[in-house]
């Protein structure tokens, strides 16, 4: 918004040198002839709910799939509180189905009275019907274990589930990753060092 010299300082105009009003009326309204802010990009990110963090450590993982997860109300209400443990669940097929076993969903004080919250129930995997074949053949043929690895949010509404397909790992496997996340963290810490200069 500019003055323009030959007017009385009450006549306003805008950049593009048009009269938009006298600015001692009291009816006036200012104009700015500004762009409209460009709408931020909306990416739909995931937020983790729990990881198991043993399932790594005891399984070499062939293969990762994402399920859904057949939920009841009290327990989505407890899942957005963290109220989730993953660390001695797994999965398990039965009748053509994957279900969940062992994952530990605690209800909150305020649950309803009037549903029976059992934390530890089996909760049905939700998965096309092309996958769940595919994960009952690697189970009867190759002797795959399921084991879920994380839990988090899909689009801020959608429970979704990680399980890996693989085998559990011998000792001397689970040695030389102990010893190979030693040598990272070691690492780490030397360049920290070398670039502070110590």
């Amino acid at each position: 918004m500019i003055l323009h010299k030959k007017q009385s300082k009450a006549a306003v105009f805008t950049k593009n040198n048009k009269l938009i009003g006298n600015s001692n009326s009291k009816n006036f309204v200012p104009e700015y002839n500004s762009q409209p802010m460009a709408k931020k990009n909306s990416k739909n990110s995931s937020a983790s709910i729990a990881r198991n963090k043993r399932a790594t450590f005891d399984y070499k993982f062939e293969e990762k799939m994402e399920a859904g997860l057949s939920l009841m109300g009290w327990e989505v209400k407890s899942i957005r509180m963290g109220k989730v443990n993953l660390s001695e669940s797994y999965v398990f097929m039965r009748d053509g189905e994957a279900f969940l076993f062992g994952c530990t969903i605690a209800p909150l004080n305020t649950a309803s009275t009037h549903v029976v919250c059992d934390p530890m129930r089996s909760r049905k995997l939700l998965l096309k019907r092309k996958e769940l074949d595919k994960l009952q053949a690697l189970v009867d043929r190759k002797g795959y274990s399921i084991v879920p690895i994380s839990m988090y949010w899909q689009k801020g509404a959608w429970v979704k589930i990680e399980i890996g397909l693989g085998k559990g790992k011998k000792e001397h496997d689970k040695r030389e990753d102990t010893k190979d996340r030693e040598w990272q963290v070691e690492k780490a810490r030397t360049m920290k060092k070398a670039v502070r200069g110590e």
